[in-house]
């Protein structure tokens, strides 16, 4: 009999893993359910459970995704990765004290859960408790050593904090371990410009620009650059590249503006300002304030 079960459980559970496979996670789910139905085990059981949580995520049913980890803690109440599962959703929910705890709880349960680490530190950094962001981005590093993603995250809190020398060591790394990640290369310039090297921060700019051409905050911070060199033809022809591939980003033409406006160019430099306060309206009480652009503030379009 209980033969005869498991048979029915797997043969759900191929067809269940061939709907996904195809695209229809709905039906998935429903063969999955149908599957538990006919578990004799516990692990077999928490495993189904996973992935009918995992997929109604996917699909956005947070609800019906928390309750299947939940279901998964009353039969296995050691399964750090359920507690990760809800701490994730609640997370993506912008819950962060609830996602907070439940994290924690992962990582009692696993202290080894590097994930779960990353993402704590993450909260930390967007709560500005940047000392708690990086004992926790130190965790990471120390439990997986060539996470580069962690090591450029930490190098951008020691920026903020001005501990450049810090930041450039563990940036340095992130970069070492992947040459190709294009928030390191730009972190790298952020930092070689606070130190002054301007040729070599405007070369770190660049260099993330040509792994991702779709990462506005490289051509905006190499623009300012040379802006503050008064060197407003290159600005705009960096501004220009940037809007090129990023053309739904409003500070890229509010920055080419006041160029244009630099120059005397105030016919391009209305246009650039329209389009600026129309991708972001806040743009337009900004203005008021900006020097650069009191001769043409009257031209803006109401």
């Amino acid at each position: 009999m209980k033969r005869r079960l498991t048979d029915k459980m797997k043969n759900y559970i191929i067809l269940a893993d061939n709907f996904c496979n195809d695209g229809n996670i709905e039906k998935g789910i429903e063969l999955y359910k149908k599957a538990l139905e006919f578990s004799v085990s516990t692990k077999d059981s928490v495993d189904i459970l996973f992935n009918i949580a995992l997929l109604s995520d996917q699909l956005g049913n947070k609800e019906e995704a928390i309750k299947r980890y939940k279901e998964i803690l009353d039969i296995a109440p050691n399964q750090a990765g359920a507690y990760y599962g809800i701490a994730i959703i609640y997370d993506d929910m912008k819950e962060k004290d609830t996602a907070l705890d439940y994290y924690f709880k992962a990582i009692n349960l696993d202290p080894q859960y590097d994930r779960a680490y990353f993402y704590i530190a993450n909260i930390y950094d967007e709560k500005e408790d940047k000392e708690k962001a990086i004992e926790y981005y130190k965790k990471v590093i120390e439990l997986v050593p060539d996470d580069y993603i962690a090591c450029n995250n930490l190098g951008s809190i020691y920026e903020q904090m001005g501990k450049y020398e810090e930041a450039l060591e563990v940036i340095e790394k992130s970069i070492s371990i992947n040459p190709n990640y294009y928030k390191s290369l730009f972190n790298m310039g952020v930092v070689l410009k606070r130190l002054g090297k301007l040729k070599e921060a405007v070369e770190y700019y660049q260099k993330s620009i040509e792994v991702n051409r779709n990462y506005p905050y490289a051509y905006l911070n190499k623009s300012v650059i040379y802006i503050e060199q008064m060197d407003y033809e290159t600005a705009i022809d960096i501004l220009s590249e940037g809007i090129k591939y990023n053309p739904d980003t409003g500070f890229l033409y509010y920055n080419r503006a006041c160029c244009y406006a630099k120059l005397n160019k105030k016919e391009d430099a209305v246009n650039d300002l329209n389009k600026a306060i129309k991708l972001y309206p806040r743009f337009r009480e900004y203005m008021k304030k900006d020097e650069d652009l009191k001769e043409i503030q009257l031209k803006i379009d109401n």
